[in-house]
This record gives C-alpha cells, structure tokens and sequence, in this order.
C-alpha cells in the first residue's frame, strides 16, 4: 500500500488510510484522492429492505347493450423485507441492499390508471445496484366488442370485459402478480356475461356467470412495525341483469363505484352494464426501512413522504412522485 499521509498537513498522528478501513478526519480533497488510490474506504447503509408497488390499473366502462366492464389489475408486488413466499406472485422474498452513502438514488411512485389505461411504474434505481422496479397494473376490458375488451397484461392482469365471447384476461409479471380473469361468453351481446375480476399480488382474479367477477387477493407486508395487506385486484361489473358486481380483492381493491385504497397499488373496480361505475387504479408506493444508526438521508422536494421508526430501524414511506434520496 502507498503511504499517502505526507500528502495532508495533519497535526500528530497521521490518519490510518487503506481500502478496508480508515479512521481519523479527511478533507473532501483528501478523499478524493484516496479514492482514486483505492486507498477509501466507502461508507455504506446495510440491511435496507424495501417494498415497491407500481400504480393498479384502472376498471372500464360498459356499454348500454353489452355486459360487465372488466376490473384494473393490481400494479407490481416487490419487497425484501420478510421471510417465505411474501413477494409478489407468491415468489421468495427478494435479498436486502447494500446502499453506498452519497450516492443519489432515484425514487418513482406510480400514479394508478384511468378507465382502460394501465398503472404507472414504480421504482428504486441506483448506480450501484440493480433497479427494483415493478409493472403498473393491467387495464380492466371493455365490456363491449373491440380490441380493449380483453384485460390488459401488467404486475398483474386486468380482468376482461363481458360480451358474447370468451375473452381473455390480461397475464401478470412473473414474481410480481397474478393474472386477470377472463369473461363468461355464453350469452348474447343484448345480456352480455359480468366482467372479470383483476389479478391480486397473491391470487388471480375470478370469472362469474352475470355477475362480476372477484379481484384476486393482494399481500401483506410488515415493512412499517405493523401487517398491512396491499395490491388488491378490482371486482368486475355485473352485466346489469344480475345482482352482483365483483367484491374487490383483499389490500384495497376497487369495485363498480367504489374506489381502490389509495397507495396500495390495488386495481379499479369495472363497471356495471350501461352504468358508469368505473374507478381509477390505486396509486403505488415504495417503502425503504433500514438502521437508524446509518443516519437521516436527505429526500429531495419531489418526492412526498413520511417517516417513522420501529426499535432499532427507521421507516420511510414514498407516497407519490419523483426525486432523489442520498445518505
């Protein structure tokens, strides 16, 4: 190792400087130049864990003559924090990060989608580490003839529209949701079927007769001290001759005029034949919890959030847009 100490104008004894370890006090110059050296050690924040939603997609309309819209599917389940199968799609719970101190991560929280569009994406991203990043949910399907009567693909899939074919529902992202339901097409388009239920983070979405189908049921997390379920499919329409529209999934799904529970990512309920009870998708959220003892980062003016901590860890809770965050 080079021994750069009689580069500084320390006062006694001079700094200990190598690429494990350094002790005592250094200028900004000063590190810079043992960073170039490899001769710094970088400070670091262990044991973050995460939870990323993107936004859920939002439920359609449906037409006077047809059925039941289909419901938003659920935007994308990831997280870190936790043992077991308690990620999205039921896949194993994803490694801590290991986060550099003044380097600027980038936070994102997607906004849900409106009637036929999918949710927005959701994100922690980064130089040194690979993006956490989760797909906005599928749109729900029309409930009438026409490409958009079959359930959009996302984190998890919308739910199809009713009409006098057996529609698909739209497919959820691997390790990150469920799939939308399809619809029932055994009637006329003058009785259309219900529509299909959007896709959870833990289950798919249901198809019914008539009546609209159930949104598949989302996840719960512990990330903030306390169990909170999330990322909830929307219920689907019913096709106006039935009683029923979909029960939205668990974690605060959407269903036929009643709207998802906002920063859970949870898809929107679809509307019943010729009504207009359609909802937006849920907005996402993004959740960090790591050390205390690692320090208060600094969070730019972009980005909406809340703190609180649980024993010895700190909880951060982004609730909607875009900016920095840098230990």
């Amino acid at each position: 190792m080079v021994d750069k100490s009689n580069e500084y104008g320390y006062i006694g004894a001079s700094p200990t400087q190598s690429s494990s370890a350094n002790t005592g006090i250094f200028e900004v110059n000063d590190v810079t130049d043992l960073l170039n050296s490899n001769q710094y050690k970088l400070q670091i924040v262990e044991d973050v864990a995460y939870l990323v939603i993107a936004g859920g997609g939002g439920g359609s309309g449906a037409a006077s003559n047809d059925g039941g819209g289909g419901a938003g599917g659920a935007g994308g389940y990831r997280t870190s924090y936790g043992t077991g199968s308690i990620s999205g799609a039921n896949s194993t719970v994803e490694s801590k990060l290991t986060l550099g101190k003044g380097v600027a991560y980038t936070v994102t929280v997607g906004a849900g989608g409106g009637g036929t569009s999918q949710g927005s994406t959701s994100s922690f991203a980064g130089s040194d580490i690979t993006d956490i990043t989760t797909v906005g949910g599928g749109r729900g399907g029309g409930g009438g003839a026409g490409p958009l009567n079959i359930g959009g693909d996302g984190g998890s899939g919308g739910g199809a529209g009713g009409y006098n074919l057996n529609q698909a529902g739209g497919a959820g992202t691997a390790n990150q949701g469920s799939n939308g339901a399809g619809s029932n097409g055994s009637f006329t388009p003058s009785v259309g079927p219900g529509g299909g239920g959007g896709g959870g983070a833990s289950s798919a979405g249901t198809t019914r007769y008539q009546d609209g189908g159930h949104g598949g049921n989302g996840m719960s997390s512990s990330i903030t001290g306390s169990a909170v379920t999330r990322a909830g499919g929307g219920g689907g329409g019913s096709n106006g001759y039935a009683t029923s529209n979909g029960n939205a999934g668990s974690g605060g799904g959407g269903r036929s005029g009643v709207n998802p529970t906002v920063n859970t990512g949870s898809g929107g309920g679809g509307a019943d034949r010729g009504g207009s009870g359609a909802t937006t998708g849920a907005s996402g959220i993004v959740i960090l919890r790591f050390p205390t003892a690692s320090g208060t980062p600094t969070i730019g003016a972009g980005l909406t959030s809340s703190t609180s901590t649980d024993g010895s860890d700190t909880i951060i809770q982004f609730t909607a847009g875009t900016d920095t965050i840098t230990w």
